[in-house]
């Protein structure tokens, strides 16, 4: 009896190839709309909302099977959106109403009003009662049906649970296989009632509209299957090989992708063709509609498996191998990974065959405990595989270290282990205990799906990994400063290499965030309802409540776009301003300094506020924002505060300038810079001090070229009390006037200061055109003044030292 239901199983799987439907889209169900009015109303939108959540509490009282509850479950979810848009249009409308009965005004009390402003009171009053009664019962549906869905969800786990832990007896004992005989007649009885309508619904459907079309989609899909993805495979491997292909690891990942696209959507899309040849002509029962689906997505999710492994393991061109595996292991992981492929495609198909023909429990659970060690067999020849292998790496390195000892303690060779081998055998190991043991002990349940999801963690893994990499890779280059669109962008825009190169970084980043978000919602999958997952989404599209504001992606991007555009146009018109403007006008370069620092603040705030604006957020919302933080501003940032004030004060009222040259304490220099922070002093050898503005507000500065100030040269010395102080006058006025950096007016002078001790002390002064001239004019002149007093015989005094030398003491020593 078992044989003639495997052979009807298979003649049904056949049935099921030729009659796949089209995929089902989830969530797709949604209640009917109210007859008499426009789908687009909130009103009609809470009306459906209503109508379906009704709908799916009087359904809930007999859903029993897990599929039912996810069907539910999405039309709680669909009744949920609809609630909530409706309440998204309604409060603009309520909005407006408030705003119109406003401008009315409030009425006086004990004068009556009249009938101009009393008529259009009460109509807009009634109108305003619908929206916000409407508004209302919106929130409350959306409400409930947020409850009802996550109580569904309660249930889909619960069930969930308890599918997974029912015990139906060990395969070892007897009674399961008496229970399977005693339900072999009836399940073959049903199977061959499916495959007898499969069967007449496919001669009619042909009886009536001929083969033309059924064999122009099976031709086609022939086509796509065989021809057109080859030739595909061929015309990536050949791009890749060429010089036009982008150097570096983006050749390979680049070609790895498109061989898992190519792999993955021509039988995928050569099974849609032969659905949809089919389902023209009506040769699809409503029992193997189901099955078709199921053949659809199998074989969707089949050469997704076969490709990934084509692309990953590559066994003929070691070259392009993204992993790091020997030939011999590459080979076989292959094989298995078709086995996979094929045991995952039948498995789902017959599953679907199953609960299409209605099969007993027993029979159920006899063809998941089938399959499930089926899939423990290819787990196992998988792990005895990657253990040769870590055997051959491990005796590789041991060769390694033998022929070229590591130069220092703890250093690995190249080509050690990987981890996710490690990792890989470990997990693999797990599961084969695991489901092995559940098997034993009669929980098939938990052993096919222990099994069916080691392998679909893997694909997803070992997907991710790729498509992170691809990703990587495909950014850096786009943005690669030499890239032929790097270097396009830099010429373009005039960014520096160094700016496209962080770009790069900031999209590779992006999207390996967005793949991880992908990744770890295809490894939910199994566990739940997705449709769940993409009601979060909706949500979070919707807006995030923070306080009274409403935040949502769209108004963040929007606002970013408005400060990134914002600052450009700020950065233009800066340019502008300091290299084009300022130059051609009268101004010096310390208020060309203070107009355009001022300016460029100024514009950074207009283009913040235009930001806030895009986010949504008002400016009273602003004032309530600085209000809170005055307090902190005061306490922890008060220096900060401080000094940008002075530095406004600087810019507006100038005490020092750009070009200024200040002494402040024991520290001169020039004005480099003043910004509403510091302010930029260098130094005379080139060093820069970076000074707060409040120093130069509160503290005694001393600017030594404000208002155009000359430089002053003193020279004193002395001279004994014989010398011709008339003629070193003359001498001293002559190096004055020889000198090309003194000034004439204020002409130079000659004093004596004071006679005394037989000295003569001579003190001189003399101008230059500004304050940085003293030092050097000074030097010039002693040089000169030394020169001629060694001519004309004059010297002069100087100091003289005194030493007193005192009597030795007197040893004991020098006593004997």
């Amino acid at each position: 009896m078992s044989g003639h239901l495997f052979a009807l199983s298979l003649r049904l799987l056949l049935l099921g190839m030729l009659f796949a439907g089209p995929v089902s889209i989830p969530g797709a169900h949604a209640a009917e709309p109210v007859p008499g009015d426009s789908a687009d109303e909130p009103q009609t939108r809470i009306a459906r909302a209503a109508l379906a959540l009704a709908a799916v509490r009087r359904s809930l009282e007999d859903a029993d099977a897990p599929e039912t509850l996810k069907t539910l479950a999405e039309k709680a979810l669909a009744a949920q959106r609809d609630a909530e848009a409706a309440v998204r249009a309604l409060e603009p409308r309520l909005q407006q109403i408030d705003a119109r009965i406003a401008q009315l005004g409030t009425p006086a009390e004990g004068s009556p009003e009249g009938r101009d402003i009393s008529q259009p009171r009460k109509a807009l009053a009634l109108e305003r009662s619908g929206v916000d009664s409407a508004l209302k019962r919106g929130n409350l549906l959306a409400l409930e049906a947020r409850q009802l869905g996550e109580s569904i969800e309660k249930m889909r786990a619960q069930q969930f649970g308890e599918q997974l832990t029912r015990k139906v007896g060990s395969p070892l004992s007897p009674a399961l296989w008496q229970q399977f005989s005693a339900q072999a007649p009836a399940d073959y009885t049903r199977l061959q009632g499916l495959y007898r309508q499969g069967a007449g619904a496919a001669v009619r459907a042909v009886g009536k509209q001929g083969w033309k079309i059924p064999l122009a989609g099976a031709l086609l899909a022939v086509v796509l299957l065989l021809p057109l993805r080859l030739w595909l495979r061929a015309l990536g491997r050949g791009y890749a090989a060429s010089p036009r292909a982008p150097a570096g690891r983006l050749r390979r990942t680049g070609l790895a992708v498109w061989l898992l696209l190519v792999g993955t959507l021509l039988p995928g899309s050569a099974a849609v063709v032969a659905v949809e040849s089919l389902r023209m002509i009506g040769a699809i029962p409503p029992r193997l509609q189901a099955v078709g689906d199921a053949f659809v997505t199998a074989t969707f999710v089949a050469a997704f498996i076969a490709a990934l492994s084509a692309c990953l393991l590559v066994p003929r061109r070691p070259s392009w191998r993204l992993l790091n595996i020997d030939d011999i292991a590459a080979a076989r992981l292959r094989k298995y990974a078709w086995g996979a492929a094929a045991l995952t495609w039948l498995s789902m198909l017959l599953q679907a065959i199953n609960h299409a023909a209605r099969t007993s429990q027993v029979g159920t659970v006899m063809l998941d405990g089938v399959i499930a060690l089926i899939y423990v067999g290819l787990i196992s020849a998988m792990l005895v595989t990657l253990a040769r292998l870590h055997r051959r790496q491990a005796a590789h390195v041991q060769a390694q270290l033998q022929a070229h000892p590591p130069a220092a303690p703890g250093e690995r060779p190249s080509n050690s282990r990987s981890g996710w081998l490690v990792l890989g055998r470990l997990a693999g190991h797990l599961t084969v205990l695991t489901a092995l043991a559940a098997t034993v002990l009669g929980y098939l349940n938990l052993a096919m799906f222990t099994t069916r999801q080691m392998v679909w963690v893997t694909v997803v893994l070992l997907a991710l990994s790729l498509l992170l990499k691809f990703a990587d890779d495909f950014a850096l280059w786009l943005l690669a400063p030499d890239s032929a669109s790097g270097r396009t962008l830099r010429l373009s825009t005039g960014i520096s290499a160094a700016r496209i190169e962080q770009g790069g970084v900031l999209l590779s980043a992006s999207a390996r965030v967005c793949l991880l978000l992908l990744g770890l919602t295809a490894l939910m999958a199994p566990l739940g309802n997705l449709t769940a997952l993409g009601g979060w989404l909706e949500t979070l599209a919707n807006g995030v409540s923070l306080g009274q504001a409403v935040l949502k992606p769209a108004a963040l991007l929007r606002g970013l776009l408005a400060l990134a555009l914002g600052l450009a146009v700020m950065k233009a018109l800066q340019h502008w301003l300091v290299e084009t403007y300022l130059p051609k006008t009268e101004l010096d370069a310390g208020t060309r300094n203070s107009i355009s620092t001022v300016a460029r603040y100024l514009g950074i705030v207009l283009v913040v506020l235009w930001a806030l604006a895009a986010l949504g957020i008002g400016f009273e919302k602003l004032a309530l924002l600085a209000s809170a933080l005055s307090v902190g501003i005061g306490f922890g940032l008060q220096a900060i505060t401080q000094n940008f004030v002075s530095g406004l004060i600087l810019l507006a009222e100038r005490p020092v300038k750009i070009g200024d040259w200040v002494r402040i304490g024991d520290q001169e220099g020039d004005i480099r810079r003043i910004s509403v922070r510091s302010t930029e002093i260098q130094a005379g050898d080139k060093s820069t001090l970076i000074v707060p503005n409040s120093e130069l507000i509160t503290k005694t500065i001393r600017n030594m070229t404000m208002a155009n100030a000359l430089g002053r040269i003193q020279i004193q010395f002395s001279v004994p009390l014989a010398t011709d102080v008339g003629r070193l006058r003359q001498t001293l006025l002559e190096l004055y006037r020889e000198n090309p950096a003194v000034l004439e007016e204020p002409s130079p002078t000659v004093f004596i200061d004071s006679i005394s001790a037989g000295q003569v002390a001579i003190n001189s002064f003399a101008h230059v055109s500004s304050p940085r001239s003293v030092y050097a004019a000074r030097s010039e002149l002693l040089f000169a003044l030394l020169q001629r007093l060694a001519e004309q015989n004059i010297a002069l005094v100087t100091p003289t030292d005194i030493h007193l030398v005192g009597e030795a003491a007197v040893t004991p020593a020098q006593t004997r």
